[in-house]
């Protein structure tokens, strides 16, 4: 086994963990992709796909970004497993007569790490890898309460020495029904290729469907999140493409305070060790406004392997 693939099975064992996806998809490339980005989409467990008025649908479903009041900003800080680190910066804003952008970037530091021969003998050397994802993106509306939006992504990976690049679209609708507070909404995130391969084998993009709705119960300061995932890939039977959902709920207590909570049941079932999942695929956060800020924490389990932590701040200009 040479340095290279000695290397990347590392990563690859790092980004099973890490990225939370199942054996069945490291044949795909860039599976940063599918983390979570932003605080609030992380504590509501990734159901995300009718989320309004947030700079971060840019990364989820880019047909939200009209719905943005005024021109917000966002950046957050994920901190992973091991030495692992990520952040990303997002902006969006709406331009009269043409519509909204946006904007995004997303970097993971995955450290340093120690390269060895095919024997695990140290070299007495080390190296890095890296992804960086950017992306720019465009809403409007159909309609009254129907809005679309695309978004482009160049996508840079690097790992002691060697890179692979790609380029994708997500386009996705959304469809508000002001009358009974539900919102439909869908997306199909990471459609495109890998351009440039790290060796001579090229290999698919983690294409992701969606498709989700969310409510506001009468009577409740709750905003209610179910979205389903990865319906796209073959399974055996019908029933098991919509084993990936996830539920979100977001808990308006004041002006000032919110608290989430999010479920995902395909983490929860692909994460259990032995006969227990602990909290694995559970989430939650809060987010408080002060003085025109936001600030947003969350928590996501992974059961017996750890937590994962994530920060950000935003603001309207």
């Amino acid at each position: 086994m040479n340095r290279l693939v000695k290397s990347e099975l590392r990563l690859l064992i790092i980004g099973i963990l890490l990225s939370q996806v199942s054996l069945a998809e490291t044949n795909t490339v860039f599976n940063f992709l599918r983390n979570d980005v932003s605080p609030r989409a992380a504590a509501l467990a990734g159901s995300f796909v009718t989320i309004t008025n947030d700079p971060n649908s840019i990364f989820y479903n880019p047909a939200a970004l009209s719905t943005l009041e005024t021109p917000m900003g966002s950046i957050g800080f994920f901190k992973h497993l091991l030495d692992i680190n990520s952040g990303y910066l997002s902006y969006s804003q709406s331009y009269e007569g043409l519509g909204s952008f946006g904007a995004g970037i997303i970097y993971t530091n995955y450290g340093s790490f120690e390269e060895t021969d095919e024997f695990g003998t140290s070299l007495n050397s080390t190296f890095t890898a890296s992804d960086l994802a950017l992306a720019i993106g465009y809403s409007n509306l159909f309609e009254e309460n129907l809005h679309y939006g695309a978004s482009v992504k160049f996508i840079y990976s690097s790992i002691a020495g060697y890179n692979s690049t790609g380029l994708a679209a997500d386009i996705g609708l959304l469809y508000s029904i002001p009358e009974t507070k539900v919102t439909v909404g869908t997306s199909i995130r990471n459609i495109g290729t890998q351009l440039k391969s790290y060796m001579s084998t090229k290999e698919e993009l983690p294409l992701d469907f969606i498709i989700g709705a969310s409510v506001v119960p009468r009577g409740l300061p709750l905003l209610l999140n179910l979205n389903f995932h990865k319906l796209n890939e073959e399974q055996e039977k019908l029933i098991y493409r919509f084993r990936a959902f996830t539920v979100g709920g977001e808990f308006t207590l004041s002006k000032v305070i919110q608290v989430r909570v999010g479920y995902d049941n395909e983490k929860r079932k692909d994460l259990k060790v032995g006969t227990s999942s602990g909290l694995a695929g559970f989430s939650g956060g809060v987010g408080i406004k002060v003085s025109g800020y936001v600030v947003d924490y969350s928590l996501s389990s992974l059961g017996k392997i750890g937590e994962l932590h994530r920060f950000s701040i935003g603001t309207s200009f």
